[in-house]
């Protein structure tokens, strides 16, 4: 069988089966998106301990992951002007977003993040979820 000197392996997301165990590729491609934009209405108090959130917390979370990783501190800063939340946690290397406070507010919030990244910053969106 001859091999193709160009192919350079399989696309992303296609399985590789090497022997008996199969592993899956996957790439990171640079982009400006949100991947997650999700709100925690309620959460279990232990959450927050997890998170490393000091203090009485209650309501929600929202949750945000955002490409490039410097978005992540631009949502931040939109979401406090937006409405009374918390920055609970922001990653500027991941772009892991945290923010918390009363359920409508973190909703607010995380709506207005996502408005200003499409429409201001040209990000892709993603679906706001909720559980």
């Amino acid at each position: 069988m001859q091999t193709d000197p160009f192919d350079s392996g399989p696309e992303q997301g296609q399985s590789v089966d090497s022997g008996s165990k199969q592993r899956i590729i996957q790439e990171f491609v640079p982009g400006k998106q949100v991947t997650l934009a999700h709100i925690i209405a309620n959460p279990d108090p232990g959450l927050y301990r997890k998170l490393g959130a000091v203090g009485e917390h209650s309501g929600a979370l929202g949750i945000m992951t955002i490409t490039p990783s410097e978005g992540a501190i631009i949502g931040a800063d939109a979401a406090v002007k937006a409405a009374e939340v918390e920055i609970i946690f922001v990653d500027r290397f991941n772009g892991s977003l945290i923010i918390g406070g009363e359920v409508a507010a973190v909703e607010t919030a995380v709506r207005a993040v996502m408005h200003m990244l499409e429409t201001k910053l040209h990000f892709a969106p993603t679906i706001v979820t909720r559980s």
